[in-house]
């Protein structure tokens, strides 16, 4: 006892001390009010402060003004100087973090759910051992993992997905900003998440109601507004909401040009048009990234702005049949038609040159993909993020990019089989796991996603100091810590990372953020079809919807799911607002025929392997089965390890669709309607076949991923549509097969019975076909 307070007494001196020693003949410019968890410290005209009574942090005074002593050293360090430039500081601090340190600030957490509540894909959670139900922990604790990644591991950036609520997540984030602020040097946590704003069909909107996030619809949908104007607001709004859950970096926005139409992450994609996905990504960037008025630091940047990491360097669009990177058996972007220019515009043209004063995109993720045979300089074909030429020659040489630049997920594991997920080191699966990382480093990436263990890191050291000497490879990781340590200053995370709950409350979700979203989700529906002017509904309309059947799914990497069932595709207490509803077609003025588009597979089956094949199977963007006659004899791509052959062809093979009864669904609806007319709703992930039933339906609409509240407005005239495609909608599948995975808009397409074609820029209003400025403007 007696020496504890020995240590406190000199631990107040040494304090005291701080303040004598910065304090001058100035009066004193700051003042202190205490928060639930937190101090608040205001400087006039200065910096807000934050900091965590418990974290061991005090005040340090200079001319007058309050600053954080974050290393605990009773002096003022250039990087806790709050009145100095973001480079300064991210350099004076970079200097003085130890190799392990940086190490730490170079780790991407794997996905973390708050309350982490045990197993699933990401790995068992405990809290003191145990799991979180048995634990007694409240939904705000940080878990065993968590803490020894921040404290052993000097882990720094946590990638955060599901949230329990708003509050949750605030309180969570103030609990481990104390945490991280009393160890080492006091560097804040950098929080970052996947796109968040997903709509729910089932809701109901009003304009005084709020939500637990405001709710907009895809990336598709945006691009499908053609007004960047609405993507900025988006990201305006989107960044104001992930601050007050305590995030300050978004995994987004994807921009890869989405030339090859079956991809399966084709709907979180600005589509394929290169102009209207660079001038989507700049507004997009620009909303998230930008701060103003007082919440401004310095050019742009402030306590609004959210760093916007652009994905996925060079583009995941151009993928061999459709296969994704994710797996083996999509681990390479082919370019046919010779056309990389294309997909690095929407990174170089829009991302890299904002209109907003941040100027450039503050991070970018490469996809998994091996870009084949695009490096002629050393023919390496290697993953993106292993690529000297890709990444060091071509993104930080030719286009000047000194931004983060980090992995994407788990790209340094080893693969343990063709159809694994979340294990992508393609073309360097020889490598040792510590070898991968230090490749990685050397072609000029800072960061590993979904990596939570420092060691392979300083292994990486330990080798380039053996290749290159201590003092080539201390200065190499000083340049990724300064760009690391840039990106959480310029969001004012070192001044204060903590938030007040109540404005966390008043902020994620709100009315009025609400109300944007939902004009968002009205401008993103396509009219593609109105036969003898059908829509909008007349008044007190009889209106017939038929259920769906909803096949059994896996949920996502495999866990939960669904059973198959026979229910209804929309809120029928919603539709009742909208018109009357029958059970019974014969009596019946309209059908409403809610379906999804064609759910094609993703081009692997291991059903194949057994029988003798190679395993490649078409995916199909139509419902019937479809047999790939006009697939290519020999792949362009190909080899693995873990296959003894380079040739993934799938010419002659079959598929059909897991949701062929959606097609029945229509064409059922219509014997049943007769000559009346019947309303077709696809919600859209991705281009799609609609020869096989557009003569049976009066009217089509295409949404993407909105509530189907937004659906009824148009429907019944409430609102009009002005959504146009941001894709082309293919004939058949021989012209899917026949176009070059890299090359955008070369598809014939599909020609409806009213003479209109499903092209790039089509959509159609209550007067007919759109031609506006929009039009003009891109197509």
């Amino acid at each position: 006892m007696e020496k504890k307070q020995v240590l406190n007494r000199t631990f107040f001196s040494v304090a005291l001390l701080a303040l004598i020693v910065f304090s001058s003949s100035c009066s004193k410019k700051w003042t202190l009010e205490e928060k639930e968890g937190y101090n608040v410290v205001k400087n006039e005209g200065g910096q807000t402060l934050g900091y965590s009574p418990q974290s061991g942090v005090t005040i340090l005074e200079d001319k007058g003004y309050a600053f954080k002593d974050l290393n605990r050293n009773a002096k003022l360090d250039k990087y806790e100087d709050w009145r100095l430039p973001f480079e300064e500081r991210a350099q004076d601090l970079a200097a003085q973090m130890s190799v392990e340190q940086i190490a730490g600030l170079m780790l991407y957490s794997a996905h973390q759910s708050i309350p982490a509540r045990g197993g699933g894909p990401f790995g068992r959670a405990t809290y003191n051992g145990k799991s979180f139900d048995e634990s007694g922990a409240i939904s705000s604790n940080l878990s065993d993992q968590q803490i020894k990644f921040l404290r052993e591991d000097n882990l720094r950036h946590v990638l955060i997905t599901t949230v329990e609520s708003p509050v949750v997540a605030a309180k969570w984030n103030n609990n481990m900003q104390s945490f991280v602020e009393g160890i080492g040097l006091g560097i804040p946590g950098n929080n970052s998440s996947d796109p968040r704003h997903r709509t729910s069909a089932d809701a109901e909107f009003n304009a005084g109601a709020g939500g637990t996030i405001s709710m907009w619809p895809t990336s598709l949908g945006l691009a499908a507004s053609f007004n960047p104007e609405v993507v900025k607001t988006f990201g305006d709004i989107a960044s104001k909401e992930y601050r007050a859950l305590g995030i300050a970096t978004a995994l987004s926005p994807q921009i890869d040009l989405a030339t090859e139409p079956r991809w399966g992450r084709f709907n979180g994609t600005f589509g394929e048009d290169p102009q209207l996905d660079r001038d989507m990504a700049r507004a997009y960037v620009d909303g998230f990234q930008t701060s103003e008025g007082s919440a401004e630091i310095a050019g742009g940047w402030g306590f609004t702005s959210v760093n916007a990491m652009v994905k996925h360097w060079p583009s995941g669009g151009p993928e061999e049949g459709g296969r994704d990177a994710h797996f083996a058996y999509g681990k390479y972007a082919v370019y046919p038609g010779n056309n990389l220019s294309d997909h690095l515009i929407p990174f170089t043209e829009g991302a890299f040159k904002l209109n907003g004063a941040t100027g450039c995109a503050s991070a970018v993720m490469p996809y998994y993909t091996i870009s084949d045979k695009l490096d002629k300089v050393y023919n390496e074909n290697v993953g993106n993020s292993y690529s000297t030429y890709l990444i060091k020659d071509l993104l930080r040489g030719e286009y000047g990019y000194e931004g983060v630049i980090c992995t994407d997920w788990g790209i340094t594991k080893d693969n343990p089989a063709i159809n694994s997920f979340g294990t992508t080191s393609w073309g360097a699966e020889h490598l040792t796991v510590a070898e991968r990382h230090y490749k990685i480093i050397m072609a000029g990436v800072d960061q590993f996603g979904g990596n939570n263990d420092k060691g392979p890191v300083i292994e990486a050291y330990d080798m380039g100091v053996e290749e290159f000497g201590e003092e080539f490879m201390r200065k190499r990781f000083e340049q990724s810590a300064v760009r690391l340590l840039r990106n959480i200053f310029r969001a004012g995370l070192f001044e204060n990372p903590y938030l007040d709950v109540a404005e966390t409350e008043k902020i994620v979700g709100n009315p009025e953020f609400m109300a944007a979203g939902y004009d968002a989700q009205l401008k993103s529906v396509v009219l593609l079809k109105n036969k003898d002017n059908t829509l909008p509904l007349k008044e007190k309309a009889l209106v017939y919807v038929p259920k769906r059947f909803f096949p059994a799914s896996t949920g996502m990497f495999g866990f939960g799911g669904s059973e198959a069932k026979w229910d209804y595709p929309v809120n029928l207490d919603i539709v009742k607002k909208y018109a009357t509803i029958t059970d019974n077609p014969a009596e019946a003025d309209y059908a409403l025929v809610y379906i999804e588009s064609p759910d094609g597979g993703s081009g692997y089956s291991p059903d194949d392997v057994k029988a003798g094949g190679n395993g490649y199977v078409p995916i199909t963007l139509q419902y019937k089965t479809y047999k790939a006659v006009d697939a290519r004899e020999v792949s362009i791509a190909g080899g693995d390890p873990l296959e003894d052959f380079t040739n993934r062809s799938y010419k002659n093979k079959t598929v059909t669709a897991t949701n062929t009864t959606d097609l029945d669904l229509v064409l059922d609806t219509k014997k049943a309607m007769g000559d009346k007319p019947v309303i077709v709703v696809v919600n859209v992930s991705k281009p799609m076949v609609f020869a096989e039933f557009e003569k049976a339906a009066d009217g089509i609409l295409v949404s993407f991923g909105v509530q189907g509240q937004a659906i009824l407005d148009i429907i019944s005239g409430k609102a009009e549509p002005m959504g146009l495609l941001p894709f082309q909608m293919p004939a058949n599948m021989k012209t899917v097969e026949e176009q070059f995975e890299d090359v955008p808009r070369d598809m014939e397409c599909h020609i409806d019975a009213e003479g209109n074609t499903y092209d790039f820029a089509y959509g159609m209003n209550w007067s007919g076909v759109i031609n506006d400025e929009r039009v003009k403007t891109y197509k």
